[in-house]
């Protein structure tokens, strides 16, 4: 300890000599000494009083006391400081005072004109407060907020603060509670309570009520959502979240989590007794859902995820969740080097009306893996893809495959530039089918056993050419890619179950299969050719263009009629992108007719402006195609056009308020949904409103307007509102 003053010497040999004390029947802590630091001090033996004056500090462990002056009365093992006070407590807490009396320990005493800073910079100020065992205080006409004060003005009242009676801080529960309680907004009381209790800022989580919400609803009456949280462990807890509702009566709601050292799930699920799609208002309804995942080593884990419900509906009347399609999966998977495996099982429930489960896939099992080799001395490199598929249904096609892919590809950069990849891979797979539907009589269904051997060659070319100045970088990149490989390789007997989804677009167009899955091989010889162009600004911003195109040597008879690929030269596919600094995003991305140039497909996502106004844009818009060699012939794609817009704003760094709209522009389409907000939100309040509209119509769901209204009071809770009218 380094004294301020010459006086710093007497203090410690004063205190040495503390042994004394022990003799005289004092309470000072022999293992924990009491230290002084202080400008002045006087012993007053005949009084038992040491005085200690100018800048004192006093310590005790992990306690501090500072003050302009400190008496200590030995006979009473008591303190008392005047002027400028500081406690400083373990926990990080600081106690402001004119005037303290305190015991020997700093646990016990009397704090008069006392502020109180928690952590988060939460404050507590109070007429005078009672300091029992250290471990609670006791404020007497106190106000407490976690709002700054203004700095022009500190007088002000903050945007809320809490006063009250008699308010007690608890540091070992990290509890504060109330009596006689007033909320305050800017100075004006707004609400009374006659008791009222929170965690104090420390607390992260706490068994107890959380803040309920309450609505409105025209199917399920008024509703109150008063969930209740359970801290069971640090590792373990759960809410239990009752809805009552005057037209359906109590919906049950819950979860629980646990995390182990190699384990960690989730369980979640609901029960209702009420009405459902058919009329019936004597019904159970209600949901599971469950992940659970484990750590087996380093290398494997696994694990499963569950959703179960009762009925198709259930989820959005109720507002758990809005889905088509649920997935239940059983997983185990590892990672080694340069290699991953995985085994897979499925279950799904379609949740649309139209969704038939004979036609719905069980999946058993699903087998992969994937590995990719080092680089050899050329920097030829090796991949090897393997799959083993079961997939059933009740009522439909049924098939197991066995798939496995070898490549190898080398890349190489030319003295001049030029960059080249040569590729070769060979994709054998064979199958085992029962009632794959007939293409030339969709009455009659075949089985058996097939297969194929499906190699493949490329050569993939590019010459990137930059051009720099002060300003900006140009960058022109032609781009042609020429695959070798035979055709007609997918037989009538082999379903297509995974590679329906198909969209040919810039992405995809030097693909060397543009099909997503296995099932479906894209055979012939072809050349892909574009052109690649940016301008990339010195200081930011910048913008590129891109348009290419695919010539085959034989018309397609794979890809469905409309999708730009079944004829000798493909549909032209490109894209723009444009960035200029944040005030401009833009990427629109197109496919052309090869005659006509008309639109086929379009795509543009936007942003406009600054955070003061923002508008967003999201434009899609994709013709009919037909899936060739789909499970149902007659499976297309219908026409897709949809817009979305957004407008947005964020004022004086508090405010943000904005609205969108959603709308399907086909035939016989309209508007998806609509929706505004306003927020407030500074360093301990938050105010929000949100007002949308959807015009879903799903059997017992119907159209509904929603307004949620949401208050939330910084370390204190929040409070939530809605509203829905169909």
């Amino acid at each position: 300890m380094l004294p301020r003053t010459g006086w710093g010497i007497c203090i410690v040999l004063w205190f040495l000599s503390s042994a004394a004390w022990a003799q005289t029947g004092t309470r000072v802590q022999k293992d924990i000494p009491v230290l002084f630091k202080a400008d002045q001090l006087r012993n007053e033996q005949r009084l038992g009083l040491v005085v200690a004056t100018g800048n004192v500090e006093l310590s005790q462990g992990a306690r501090t006391l500072l003050a302009d002056s400190v008496t200590y009365n030995r006979r009473e093992d008591t303190v008392m400081a005047t002027g400028n006070v500081s406690l400083l407590e373990p926990s990080g807490e600081v106690i402001f005072a004119d005037r303290v009396n305190l015991t020997g320990d700093l646990r016990n005493g009397v704090i008069e004109n006392m502020r109180i800073r928690l952590s988060e910079n939460a404050r507590i100020a109070a007429a005078d407060a009672l300091r029992i065992g250290g471990q609670k205080t006791e404020f007497r006409k106190a106000v407490y907020s976690p709002c700054k004060l203004c700095e022009k003005d500190p007088s002000r009242a903050p945007i809320w603060q809490v006063k009250a009676y008699r308010v007690e801080h608890d540091q070992k529960s990290k509890k504060v509670s109330y009596r006689d309680a007033f909320l305050e907004l800017h100075g004006i009381p707004v609400f009374y309570t006659p008791y009222l209790s929170h965690p104090d800022p420390t607390v992260e989580r706490r068994t107890g009520f959380l803040i309920p919400s309450y609505g409105n609803h025209s199917d399920l009456g008024f509703l109150v959502k008063t969930p209740f949280y359970i801290d069971i462990a640090p590792n373990m807890d759960g809410t239990i979240t009752p809805t009552f509702t005057t037209n359906e009566g109590i919906v049950g709601a819950g979860e629980f989590r646990h995390r182990l050292s190699n384990t960690d799930y989730v369980l979640s699920g609901s029960l209702a007794h009420g009405s459902n799609d058919s009329g019936n208002d004597d019904n159970i309804r209600g949901h599971i859902k469950g992940d659970l995942q484990y750590e087996f080593d380093r290398t494997w884990r696994g694990g499963t995820n569950v959703f179960l419900v009762t009925d198709d509906t259930y989820l959005r009347r109720y507002n758990f969740e809005s889905k088509n399609t649920l997935e239940n999966r059983l997983y185990a998977e590892g990672f080694g080097g340069r290699s991953f495996a995985s085994a897979n099982a499925y279950y799904f429930r379609g949740l649309r009306a139209g969704d038939d489960p004979g036609d719905t896939p069980i999946v058993l099992p699903k087998l992969d893996f994937n590995y990719v080799g080092e680089p050899g001395p050329f920097g030829g490199q090796w991949q090897v893809d393997a799959n083993l598929l079961g997939l059933m249904r009740t009522d439909g096609t049924n098939t197991r495959r066995a798939s496995a892919l070898t490549k190898w590809e080398l890349p190489y950069t030319a003295d001049s530039g030029e960059i080249y990849r040569v590729f070769a891979s060979l994709q054998t797979d064979a199958y085992q089918v029962n009632d794959v539907v007939d293409p030339d009589n969709t009455l009659n269904t075949k089985s058996g056993f097939t297969g194929r051997i499906f190699p493949q060659a490329g050569l993939d070319w590019r010459l990137p050419l930059a051009r720099t100045d002060s300003h900006f970088t140009q960058v022109v990149e032609p781009i042609v890619s020429f695959i070798v490989s035979p055709g007609g390789q997918n037989r009538e007997l082999i379903p297509n179950e995974d590679s329906l989804s198909f969209e040919f677009d810039d992405t995809n167009l030097f693909s060397e299969n543009r099909f997503t899955g296995i099932d479906r091989v894209e055979g012939g010889t072809r050349i892909n050719y574009g052109l690649s162009s940016g301008i990339f600004g010195v200081n930011g911003g910048s913008s590129s263009f891109f348009i290419g195109q695919s010539y085959r040597l034989d018309e397609s008879d794979v890809f469905g009629k409309d999708t730009g690929l079944d004829e000798h030269f493909s549909d032209i596919v490109g894209r723009v992108r444009i960035t200029l600094s944040e005030y401009i995003n833009a990427l629109y991305r197109f496919r052309l007719d090869k005659d006509d140039f008309s639109s086929s497909s379009n795509e543009l996502r936007s942003s406009v402006g600054t955070d003061s106004l923002r508008l967003d844009v999201n434009y899609l818009s994709i013709d009919q195609q037909e899936i060739e060699d789909a499970l149902d012939p007659d499976d297309k794609f219908g026409d897709r056009e949809q817009i979305s817009l957004g407008l947005s704003s964020t004022l004086f760094d508090f405010y943000q308020f904005g609205i969108n709209t959603r709308r399907d522009l086909t035939s016989g389409g309209g508007t998806l949904r609509h929706g505004a907000f306003f927020r407030y939100a500074d360093d301990c309040f938050e105010f929000g409103v949100d007002y949308s509209r959807t015009f879903t119509r799903n059997r017992d769901v119907q159209p509904t307007d929603t307004i949620m209204f949401q208050v939330i009071f910084r370390t204190l809770g929040e409070v939530a509102t809605s509203t829905g009218v169909n």
